[in-house]
């Protein structure tokens, strides 16, 4: 059983975003490793301890300052500071009493402006799946955006990835950085790194029973699940609303977010207020009831790092509306959706209006990428496979690693038969 050293900042199965995704892997992967966990404790959280018995846990609580701005905190992560020391002096102590992990692997956080404390302290290491970090097209950058100023210094990111010693030294040392699309690729071009895979940070438990919609009558149903801020595009697709009135379509919006008010007045203004229906946020259960009666997934989102929402979508047998770029982008293929390469915000609101048009108009075209969504999704999206990937991907860096200390002690040997035979 291979000796595994987890790093999980936030790890929380009754919590939801990155603490719920590291939970599923920890869990996941400890099946079939010996796991030691480096995790935080949120205050009025059930400690990861507790909720994943039978594991190594090594477990701090979060600084109490940091709960009280709490979205703030799952933004921009100040806590994380305090965690990197904590968890590279616990690393340097164990190694120093003589402690070994076959490998280590820091799993959250997803975004790329968090130095690991594992870089150079002389083990063996993955770092992902890591995402975000992605510009909004040029054509949008003008448009107003309701984020409050602190979400405007994600636009550091490619200066810090260029100058910051720490974070470039997380990357270049790793064994192996696992993306959650091609465009980590491009955005760590400017690395060295050793190895480089493609994997999406989370998953699904299982495909939920299969939608009949094939005798369905009267207006179409259009859905978007998620937060309602200026990049996920709801702005634009409201505006693509507008240009469809004079089919039978109905676009429901579950979420809530900074952009609602605006994305509510443009609504009034158009004369939509029929047409798109802002619900909120809705237990998971509301949700999944939105998704049984949804007849097409919109989700222009034009900066989104992963492709959770669409696969979720994808597995409800929707066919899907999305842009180009990002997790979607990598997400979604040609059997499953229609992919929309976002210019700018008049552009972008014909481009949605046409892609639904053309599945509106075309009965046979959505039921078919519906079915073509759903095998998508039980090929790439579920947990089982995801974890079997990096389980292979575990192997193949052990089998290198065995490899190269093999050529090590081959090359020793080597030398010193030259030794002898230059002192003979």
């Amino acid at each position: 059983m291979r000796k595994l050293l987890l790093i999980a900042p936030t790890c929380d199965g009754q919590d939801v975003g990155e603490a719920w995704v590291a939970y599923q892997w920890v869990k996941r992967l400890a099946v079939r490793n010996d796991v030691t966990l480096l995790t935080y404790n949120k205050r009025s959280k059930l400690p990861a301890s507790v909720q994943l018995p039978g594991l190594r846990v090594v477990e701090w609580t979060e600084p109490s300052l940091f709960s009280r701005v709490e979205r703030f905190n799952s933004l921009l992560k100040p806590g994380y500071i305090p965690f990197y020391i904590k968890a590279r002096g616990w690393i340097r102590r164990a190694l120093a009493q003589g402690e070994k992990f076959d490998l280590a692997h820091q799993i959250l956080p997803v975004a790329m402006r968090y130095p690991s404390p594992l870089a150079g302290l002389g083990l063996r290491y993955l770092i992902g799946p890591v995402g975000g970090s992605l510009d909004s097209p040029e054509g949008f950058k003008g448009d107003r955006d309701t984020a409050p100023w602190y979400v405007g210094l994600r636009r550091l990111d490619r200066l810090r990835m260029r100058f910051d010693p720490w974070l470039r030294q997380t990357y270049t040392d790793a064994s192996c950085v696992v993306g959650i699309a091609p465009y980590v690729r491009s955005f760590l071009s400017g690395l060295p790194v050793r190895r480089f895979e493609i994997l999406s940070e989370t998953g699904l438990e299982a495909l939920p029973d299969a939608v009949d919609r094939s005798g369905r009558v009267g207006p179409l149903r259009l859905l978007y699940v998620g937060r309602v801020i200026r990049t996920k595009g709801i702005r634009d697709a409201i505006r693509a609303m507008a240009l469809l009135k004079d089919l039978p379509l109905v676009l429901d919006v579950v979420g809530d977010g900074f952009d609602r008010a605006i994305c509510e007045d443009l609504v009034a203004k158009l004369g939509l207020a029929e047409r798109v229906i802002f619900h909120g946020r809705l237990a998971r259960a509301d949700v999944d009831r939105f998704y049984q009666s949804a007849d097409i997934f919109v989700f222009p989102s034009y900066r989104e790092p992963g492709g959770n929402a669409v696969f979720e979508a994808m597995g409800w047998g929707l066919p899907i509306v999305t842009c180009d770029r990002g997790g979607p982008g990598a997400a979604v293929d040609e059997t499953s959706g229609i992919l929309i390469t976002p210019v700018d915000p008049n552009q972008f609101a014909h481009a949605i209006s046409d892609a639904i048009r053309h599945l509106a108009m075309n009965r046979a075209l959505r039921l078919m990428l519906g079915d073509g969504a759903r095998l998508r999704a039980a090929t790439v999206a579920l947990w089982t496979q995801k974890v079997r990937r990096m389980e292979e991907l575990y192997l193949k860096l052990s089998d290198e690693a065995t490899l190269s200390d093999v050529e090590a002690q081959s090359n020793n040997c080597d030398l010193g038969l030259n030794e002898r035979q230059r002192l003979q």
